[in-house]
């Protein structure tokens, strides 16, 4: 796996958390707890294998910003060799499930 690729995906992540406060004024702490625990990619395989979708996700359905969710990052062709089959389709399903216009 590409580092440069990794270290890039984990500023993407850490970005996530930057928008989301400025455009939705939700402060996902937990969010950023789990970046800085485990790195960007890690917290993104966390969070598309949970059962349920985070309170953070739930936060940007309403905010109308499913653009800034985890999910909406992991289906980008740019990060897809980051991630298994499995994976991009459990982003691409979580975003079709919640109205999101998927664009690949």
């Amino acid at each position: 796996m590409d580092k440069n690729l990794k270290l890039k995906f984990n500023i993407k992540m850490l970005n996530i958390y930057k928008l989301v406060k400025k455009e939705c004024n939700y402060n996902a702490t937990r969010y950023l707890q789990m970046v800085s625990e485990h790195g960007g990619l890690e917290t993104a395989r966390i969070l598309l294998h949970s059962n349920k979708v985070s309170d953070g996700y739930t936060a940007l359905w309403e905010c109308d910003r499913l653009d800034l969710t985890v999910e909406a990052l992991v289906i980008k062709m740019e990060w897809r060799e980051l991630f298994t089959h499995e994976e991009i389709n459990i982003a691409i399903n979580r975003l079709k499930n919640y109205g999101f216009n998927i664009k690949i």
